[in-house]
């Protein structure tokens, strides 16, 4: 075995052992934006006209698997009317050409066009808070699996 294979080699167990750390670095960057788009959609309930969006979390984790760098999963921070109260420097989210970010549907109409339903948004931050917690501990338990294996024990 050359030196070209023997580094060929450590180069692919390497992308082994990183690649779950990976996919979940992406899901938790996707969580923590769904999350702040989920507050400023419930930020926003008195807000008239203001339309609840969402992100197509499925579409938006295969865009950010495709793409190579871990921060450039296609979310790009922008704010939609000046009205709307920004959360953290972010209001809202706008996607690309992905079409990954979606107007919620309006469960009951309102005088204002305001389409937050605040049960729904409640909903989703409770679950998405559960699903991000969730990934910090694959995220934690990979790199103690890691640091194991790399002691010896």
């Amino acid at each position: 075995m050359g030196v070209k294979d023997l580094e060929q080699a450590r180069c692919m167990m390497l992308n082994s052992m990183t690649g779950n750390l990976d996919f979940h670095a992406k899901a938790l960057v996707l969580r923590a934006q769904r999350q702040q788009l989920i507050a400023s959609n419930i930020a926003n309930t008195d807000t008239p006209g203001y339309v609840a969006r969402d992100i197509n979390f499925k579409q938006a984790m295969g865009n950010a698997m495709a793409s190579s760098s871990t921060s450039s999963i296609g979310l790009t921070p922008t704010g939609t009317q000046a009205g709307h109260i920004p959360l953290g420097g972010i209001s809202t989210l706008q996607l690309g050409a992905q079409g990954q970010m979606a107007y919620a549907a309006q469960s009951q109409p309102s005088m204002d066009n305001n389409s937050v339903d605040v049960d729904r948004e409640r909903a989703n931050f409770v679950d998405n808070s559960v699903r991000y917690e969730a990934t910090l501990r694959f995220i934690t338990d990979d790199a103690k699996t890691m640091l194991a294996a790399i002691q010896g024990q």
